[in-house]
């Protein structure tokens, strides 16, 4: 019993922070984008094309800034594919998300056979985003909090001020007010003269900007290369915790905080040896988290009430 609580340290929290930030990320993307009204499971997608194109411009520039930049904007422009398919086409949201997620896996395959000459891994990046990481005086030194929230790295720090930030936009703006409205009365927003198909392009946008900074954190930041797959199912993750967080910016952020608990949780488990298990049963731990949650929030939590819904349909009835 001794050594299995000896395992809630200080290690195990900042084990979950990092953990936690790609999917914090996407949840925040997802909150913004099925508030609009478009359902975006295209996430595990953009975060890819994110992490992919941070890791081939931070290899041939030598600057993961720059790295930053091109993951992020390749990932608003693969993004941008999903809001054309849903608001301008108005092709089926699951189907079009469903159909990115497929070609983000073979595109990165065919353009790393192209640029790097292999599938699999890219070779390692010689800066990472990791060796910028900043204490804050004074703050860095407070117990438990310090470490946690005043001693990392940038895209960290971004992703704190993002959380505010959005959460302020969104219910405290015009944008923020009107990206809502159109998740909940599209026609009325229509009728005061606000463009819906507007507002759901730059929900889809946003939430693209978002899981690109995802992706470049796991590529050039917690990690220091690319490997095909390297999501691991964090957007499907992400859209559980927008759903458990009941569809705002600080509940998908806590319920983020939940699944990087568990998995910092299951690494924890499986370096000490406490439990003798497979390794793949602690793997499974974070996504059996995940069914836990979404069976157990999805009755609770109303989702928006266009989510989901064509907006021409819904005029043409």
């Amino acid at each position: 019993m001794k050594e299995f609580l000896a395992l809630f340290n200080i290690d195990l929290l900042t084990g979950t922070i990092r953990l936690s930030i790609p999917i914090i990320l996407a949840s925040i993307g997802a909150t913004i984008c099925e508030r609009s009204g478009i359902v975006n499971i295209a996430m595990e997608g953009v975060m890819i094309v994110g992490a992919f194109f941070s890791t081939i411009f931070t290899l041939a520039t030598n600057n993961p800034w720059l790295g930053l930049i091109a993951g992020v904007t390749f990932a608003m422009l693969f993004s941008l594919i999903h809001a054309v398919a849903s608001v301008s086409l108005h092709l089926d949201h699951v189907v079009s998300g469903a159909v990115l997620n497929i070609i983000a896996l073979g595109l990165t395959r065919y353009l790393m056979i192209l640029i790097i000459g292999h599938p699999g891994t890219t070779d390692l990046i010689k800066t990472s985003l990791q060796q910028y990481k900043y204490a804050i005086p004074v703050l860095s030194k407070i117990p438990i909090l310090g470490p946690l929230f005043f001693n990392q790295t940038p895209i960290i720090y971004i992703t704190f001020i993002l959380v505010i930030v959005i959460t302020i936009m969104m219910n405290k703006t015009k944008l923020g007010l009107h990206i809502k409205a159109a998740g909940e009365h599209p026609l009325a927003l229509e009728t005061l003269g606000i463009s819906v198909a507007k507002m759901r392009y730059i929900a889809v946008i946003m939430s693209g900007f978002l899981c690109g900074l995802a992706g470049s954190y796991l590529a050039i930041e917690n990690g220091t290369s690319f490997t095909e797959g390297m999501t691991n199912g964090r957007g499907f993750i992400a859209i559980a915790a927008n759903i458990s967080g009941g569809w705002t910016p600080i509940g998908a952020f806590l319920s983020s905080l939940l699944f990087g608990f568990a998995d910092s949780l299951q690494f924890k488990l499986q370096a000490s040896k406490i439990i003798s298990l497979p390794s793949e049963v602690f793997t499974m731990f974070p996504y059996i988290l995940t069914i836990i949650l979404v069976a157990g929030f999805v009755r609770k939590s109303r989702p928006p009430k266009a989510l989901g819904v064509d907006f021409m349909i819904e005029k043409s009835n």
